[in-house]
């Protein structure tokens, strides 16, 4: 059988639904964005040593350049993260048609539940070949980890930042090992962020067999009825009971948006790939 969905294979005459707003893709633009900004100026800082976080430093214009800019990102962080907070806080208040604690353990949160949990179990034993795939309902279990890894790393790395970036005016009210810790904190949490974006969640999401070489659906926003049905089985199904599926019908992805999710995908790809490997060999290099 074979289970493909990738878009290339989709026509005109495929059925098309919207999956994701403009805003979304706006936030997750900027996610992009200032999550590459930040690994590229800010493992030249980490691994100052190697010959490569040297180079690449006085390329852009030296280390302290290089923190100029990393904070440049820091601050387009911050700006999507309360741009979502802001937008979460409108959806709760103003266009949620559910009572709160529905909405929130129901199938369009990203707030993890039970479901996830026997969603986990079923999908290792699908793996095994011990049991049938999992049907995943609007957001997947490994998709909703990805959200709440962001507001533990935002979280972290943040605060930590904004410490080491204004030490004078922390240091009136604070003692001297906390700004050693968010050092710790900041370096390492920002290394493990990499580490993940871009082996476990560039696999999920773009390189596992259904997908590959590139999910394009965080850029187009659309999926068609086939990915639909096949990938999110009971919001299909639900969508069809409850006469909303038409709703959210939309036009297939223009050309030259699939040209511009190629650009930044497979761009996004290579900075990934190769800071995987500076990472792992400035770590090698550490050891020795």
């Amino acid at each position: 059988m074979n289970d493909s969905m990738h878009v290339d294979q989709a026509g005109l005459e495929d059925k098309w639904y919207l999956r994701f707003t403009y805003y979304h893709r706006f936030l997750h633009a900027l996610i992009i964005i200032s999550f590459l900004g930040l690994v590229l100026t800010g493992m030249p800082l980490k691994f100052n040593e190697s010959a490569w976080a040297k180079g690449w430093a006085n390329l852009l214009g030296g280390i302290q350049t290089a923190a100029y800019i990393h904070r440049f990102f820091a601050l387009i962080t911050f700006l999507y993260f309360f741009l979502h907070l802001a937008f979460a806080l409108y959806y709760i208040v103003r266009v949620r048609k559910e009572p709160f604690f529905k909405w929130l353990l129901g199938p369009n949160s990203m707030m993890p539940w039970i479901k996830d949990v026997d969603d986990i179990i079923a999908h290792f034993r699908w793996f095994l070949g011990l049991g049938e795939r999992p049907r995943f309902d609007r957001f997947t279990y490994w998709e909703k980890f990805d959200y709440m890894a962001v507001f533990w790393g935002v979280g972290i790395i943040g605060v930590s930042g904004l410490l080491l970036w204004f030490p004078v005016f922390f240091a009136k009210f604070m003692p001297g090992w906390v700004f050693n810790v968010a050092i710790i904190l900041h370096s390492d949490e920002a290394l493990l962020a990499a580490g993940f974006i871009f082996t476990i969640h560039f696999f999920n999401t773009h390189l596992r067999p259904e997908k590959f070489p590139l999910d394009f659906v965080i850029f187009t926003g659309r999926v068609t009825e086939k990915e639909l049905r096949h990938e999110r089985p009971l919001e299909y199904e639900r969508l069809v009971e409850n006469g909303e599926l038409e709703s959210i019908s939309t036009t297939p992805p223009s050309r030259m948006t699939l040209i511009w999710a190629r650009i930044v995908g497979f761009t996004a790809y290579g900075i990934g790939l190769i800071m995987i490997i500076l990472i792992v060999y400035s770590a090698i290099q550490e050891l020795h």
